[in-house]
């Protein structure tokens, strides 16, 4: 007798195992499908400045109005442009939580 039971005796059954596996993986391709297609905003500094990623990170644009470049104060742009872009981040990382499945284990 294996250690994974026998198929007849109501022990551990592979085949279905395996079938499990592979609809989690295809739930999991369609929700990364899905989130690819998604377009997430974050903002920073009263939309000063704002960004648009897709749902699995991407960066796609970067938009900053103009009274947000003070040519004497470069760093604090730089300081914007990195916040919206966590904010993005951290947005779209909810979503894709929320959107992938849950895992068995």
């Amino acid at each position: 007798m294996s250690m994974l039971g026998d198929e007849t005796g109501g022990g551990f059954d592979m085949n279905a195992l395996l079938q499990q596996a592979q609809a989690m993986q295809e739930q999991f391709q369609r929700a990364q499908d899905d989130l690819a297609t998604k377009v997430i905003t974050g903002s920073a500094g009263g939309d000063l400045v704002t960004v648009e990623m897709s749902g699995t990170g991407e960066l796609q644009k970067v938009a900053i109005k103009p009274e947000a470049c003070d040519p004497d104060d470069t760093e604090s742009l730089g300081d914007l442009i990195v916040a919206a872009v966590r904010d993005a981040s951290h947005r779209a990382s909810a979503l894709a939580q929320s959107v992938m499945p849950q895992m068995p284990f």
